[in-house]
C-alpha cells in the first residue's frame, strides 16, 4: 500500500497524470485530451470472462470500465466511452463499495480498464476498499501510454500490470493515436510497471502478480507487430507473458482510416503467431475462433455503477 497520501485535488488541479500533461484544472470543469473532469467517471462494473484465461479463469475478473482516456485510438472498441463519454459519476467511497460488491460475486480480481486519469482516486477507493476486506488482487488494465510517475503511486496498491503495447513505429503511433512518443513512453512504463511486479506468479493458472502485455495486430501492421514482439522478448524473456491479439473489429469511426477498415486476415495473425514461436516466446497467450466482433465488446449500461 502505498504509504504516502495522495491529495487527490491537487492532481485535478493542474493535471499531469499523463503522458499529454494537459495542465488542465479538471476541478473546475475544464478537460484535457482524456475529456474527464474530477468526478470518478464509470460506464460498467461487471464480471468479465472474455480477458486472459489466467485473468478471467471461470469465475470472470470484477472489471471496472472507466470513461475517457489519455491515448485516444481511432479504431477504439470502447469508443462510446473513451471518446464520447457515456458514464455516470461516482465517489471513492461507491467506488469502494464496488471493488467489494465484485468480490462477494467471486469475481478473481479487480479489472482496473482506462485507469490513468483517475489515478489518486482510484489508489484511495483501493486504500478504502482494503480496510473493508478487499483482498482479492488488483489489475491495472490500460493502454501502456503512462507516466512513470504516476505509475508509483500505486505500488503496493496494484498486483497485476495488464498494459498494451502498440506501436513500435512512431507515424504509425501519430496516425492512430496522436502520439509519436508512444513507443518511447510505454517502454519506460512497462519497464516501471515490471519493477514493481517482478516475475510473474501464478496459483492454479490464474495470476496473483505479474505482467501480462497486449499487442492488437492491425490491418496491413505485420512487420511493425512484429518489431514490438521482438522488443518485448529481447527485453523482458519469460519475465512477461505476451498476449498477441487479433480481435480487431473495425468500428464506424475507422472509414476515414481505409488502410485499417477491415478485419485481419487469419494468415496475417498466424504469421505473427509463428514469428513469435520462433523467437521463443512461451509465456504468451493467442486468440483462436472469431474474436473480431462487436458482439464482443460489451453494453455499457451502467450495470453494476
Amino acid at each position: 500500500m502505498n504509504i504516502n497520501p495522495i491529495n487527490e485535488a491537487e492532481y485535478y488541479r493542474d493535471c499531469t497524470l499523463c503522458p499529454r500533461n494537459c495542465h488542465a484544472n479538471r476541478s473546475e470543469g475544464k478537460t484535457g485530451y482524456c475529456r474527464a473532469g474530477a468526478g470518478i467517471t464509470a460506464a460498467r462494473a461487471a464480471l468479465h470472462y472474455w480477458e486472459e484465461p489466467c485473468i478471467s479463469g471461470t469465475r470472470g475478473s470484477g472489471t471496472v470500465f472507466f470513461s475517457g482516456c489519455s491515448l485516444g485510438c481511432v479504431y477504439c472498441q470502447n469508443y462510446d466511452i473513451s471518446r464520447n463519454q457515456a458514464g455516470k459519476v461516482i465517489s471513492i467511497d461507491r467506488l469502494a463499495d464496488i471493488f467489494l460488491e465484485m468480490q462477494e460475486q467471486k469475481a478473481l480480481n479487480i479489472n482496473l480498464v482506462t485507469p490513468s486519469h483517475y489515478v489518486p482516486s482510484i489508489v484511495k477507493a483501493i486504500e478504502k476498499g482494503k480496510a473493508k476486506g478487499l483482498c482479492i488482487p488488483v489489475v491495472y488494465n490500460s493502454s501502456g501510454y503512462e507516466s512513470v510517475e504516476i505509475l508509483k503511486l500505486l505500488e503496493g496498491s496494484v498486483d497485476i500490470y495488464l498494459p498494451d503495447f502498440k506501436y513500435f513505429d512512431q507515424e504509425l503511433s501519430y496516425r492512430y493515436s496522436g502520439c509519436r512518443d508512444y513507443f518511447e513512453i510505454a517502454s519506460q512504463s512497462l519497464k516501471e510497471m515490471v519493477r514493481q511486479t517482478g516475475e510473474a506468479v501464478l496459483e492454479e493458472n490464474i495470476m496473483k502478480k505479474g505482467v501480462i502485455v497486449r499487442h492488437l495486430l492491425l490491418p496491413g501492421g505485420l512487420s511493425d507487430s512484429k518489431k514490438v514482439i521482438k522488443y518485448l522478448y529481447n527485453t523482458y524473456r519469460d519475465t512477461i507473458y505476451i498476449s498477441i491479439m487479433n480481435q480487431y473489429t473495425p468500428l464506424e469511426q475507422v472509414k476515414e482510416y481505409p488502410e485499417i477498415n477491415r478485419r485481419v486476415t487469419k494468415k496475417e495473425y498466424e504469421a505473427l503467431v509463428d514469428y513469435a514461436l520462433d523467437l521463443g516466446v512461451e509465456n504468451g497467450f493467442i486468440q483462436e475462433g472469431e474474436t473480431a466482433s462487436e458482439s464482443f465488446i460489451p453494453a455499457f449500461d451502467y450495470q453494476g455503477i
